[in-house]
């Protein structure tokens, strides 16, 4: 009987409109990857617009688009086959790469569309079947029904889920993405550009379609519908798994129940601890990822070298780990520590290989440099967690990081509907940092106050570091009023936000 790998969840976050958060956990309960998204983000890849050409740059061999919206597209020239590229030329482009570091969204004329078993690329003329299939028999069925069910004029890749599909859930798939692209092409020709043609499907329905294999054997969800397409997706693609599909229901947030906050807190951090007691140090700066092996608290039990082979070779595990829940992409070099012999580097080499084949993102090992380093360049699919967590300090000038606004707003939306499932006040006093009381005034405080049916106040206190806030008061609406009348008696100023309808 062969031994079956440790199960994994799926936690879905979704109550919140504003904010949506998906995280994966391994048979021991850890982050095996986790996945946000923000509703007020913009140019997500995948999406596709009709955009129109605003200059370009041949010394730059580019090209800048605009998306529409205030929106622009970075489009590089040789992407582009057939007429050349001049100003005010309309096109449709899908984006490439997330807009990132104060750079505009790549876009790309090539288009290619997603499915749960393979990618149709309109266009196209290829036939693909991914790498991270191994078996030799299957590549070659999987390639021989693609050519049969390949639409003339088209491209097909079939992605590594397929391994085992038969022809008809393949060919269901190549009708789904042609009604698909059918519908862009018509909406491309009745809108005038710049703008959004198509979106990619929601946070959701992509880690569904992308991430739930068999490993998968439950997913707890926190809103009724959303818990419903799951099961239908599930009986669809997984009729004869048994997949555990239950809706979370507690008063506890979800996260915290899982334990899934605090490993997201680790997650920001520079140093990552290894169980021996050996630790990581990960510096992301513009150009690289950089990442320093230490032995730390460890000290072994045989040998200095057997010590050093261990440290680096679990430090390998976690590092493969790291990059992924923390989708870091591009170049990262990689400090090991220094081992005597060559085999040694050359097992260590190996074992990075065979931790990033089953990487959804392209990874390249290149071995030991010169200096003892390795190299590894892994390919940038998302926003990396500490961009999508964080932006540059205001108050250093951008030598360190905070938590994002959009982020802390969230966690006191979180930390409000605490209070409001275990109180019956009518209202809420609630004091934070001043350009984060602000931000929820503008943003979201109207909308807070429909879902919670209470009269929300937020107070901004300077005095509060960033992320700080707390729960000053509450009560009736009255009582309430009386307490902001009284802080503004006391201090002579007291800045309170509050919506148009309190």
């Amino acid at each position: 009987m062969t031994s079956r790998e440790p199960t994994k969840k799926i936690i879905a976050n979704l109550i919140d409109p504003e904010e949506s958060r998906i995280a994966i956990l391994d048979g021991r309960g850890k982050l095996d990857n986790f996945f946000v998204e923000r509703m007020l983000e913009h140019q997500r890849t995948g999406e596709i617009y009709k955009a129109r050409v605003d200059s370009v740059l041949p010394g730059m061999n580019s090209a800048f688009l605009n998306l529409g919206d205030g929106r622009n597209g970075f489009l590089y020239l040789d992407d582009v086959h057939g007429p050349n590229v001049k100003p005010g030329m309309e096109m449709l482009v899908q984006v490439v790469k997330n807009a990132r570091k104060g750079k505009g969204a790549r876009v790309s004329p090539r288009i290619s569309l997603a499915g749960r078993y393979m990618v149709l690329i309109p266009e196209g003329h290829e036939t693909g079947v991914s790498k991270r299939i191994e078996d030799g028999d299957e590549r070659a069925r999987l390639r021989t029904i693609s050519k049969q069910i390949r639409p003339e004029g088209y491209g097909i890749i079939i992605r590594t889920v397929a391994e085992g599909c038969d022809k008809d859930s393949l060919s269901n798939d190549v009708d789904e993405l042609l009604s698909q692209w059918d519908t862009i092409r018509h909406n491309a020709e009745k809108n005038s550009a710049p703008c959004l043609i198509h979106k990619d499907l929601g946070l959701l329905e992509r880690v569904l379609r992308d991430d739930l294999t068999e490993d998968i054997d439950e997913i707890v969800v926190d809103t009724e519908e959303d818990k419903e397409n799951i099961q239908s997706f599930a009986e669809r693609f997984f009729p004869g798994n048994k997949i555990d599909i239950n809706l979370y229901k507690g008063k506890t947030a979800i996260f915290d129940v899982y334990n899934i906050e605090n490993q997201l807190l680790e997650l920001q951090d520079r140093k990552v601890w290894l169980s021996s007691g050996a630790y990581l140090v990960i510096d992301q700066t513009e150009a690289l990822t950089v990442i320093d092996v230490n032995t730390g608290k460890f000290v072994g039990s045989k040998n200095l070298n057997d010590t050093i082979i261990k440290t680096n070779m679990e430090a390998a595990e976690e590092i493969a780990r790291q990059l992924r829940i923390r989708a870091i992409g591009g170049i990262i070099v990689i400090d090991f520590i220094d081992m005597e012999s060559g085999d040694e580097n050359q097992n260590l080499i190996h074992q990075l290989q065979e931790l990033f084949k089953n990487d959804r993102c392209k990874a390249r090992v290149y071995g030991v440099t010169g200096l003892g380093l390795v190299e590894i360049t892994r390919k940038r699919a998302r926003t990396d967690i500490r961009a999508a967590l964080s932006h540059g300090c205001p108050f250093c000038g951008g030598l360190g990081w905070v938590p994002r606004e959009e982020g802390i707003a969230m966690q006191i939306k979180r930390f409000i509907r605490k209070i409001t499932l275990s109180s019956r006040s009518e209202a809420l006093l609630v004091e934070a940092y001043s350009s984060i009381a602000e931000h929820i005034a503008d943003t979201f405080l109207a909308s807070w106050e429909e879902e919670f049916d209470k009269k929300i106040f937020i107070r901004g206190c300077p005095e509060f570091s960033w992320s700080k806030f707390r729960l000053d008061a509450q009560g009736s609406l009255v009582q309430i009023e009386n307490r902001i009348n009284a802080l503004q008696k006391r201090e002579g100023w007291a800045i309170v936000h509050k919506s148009s309808s309190a």
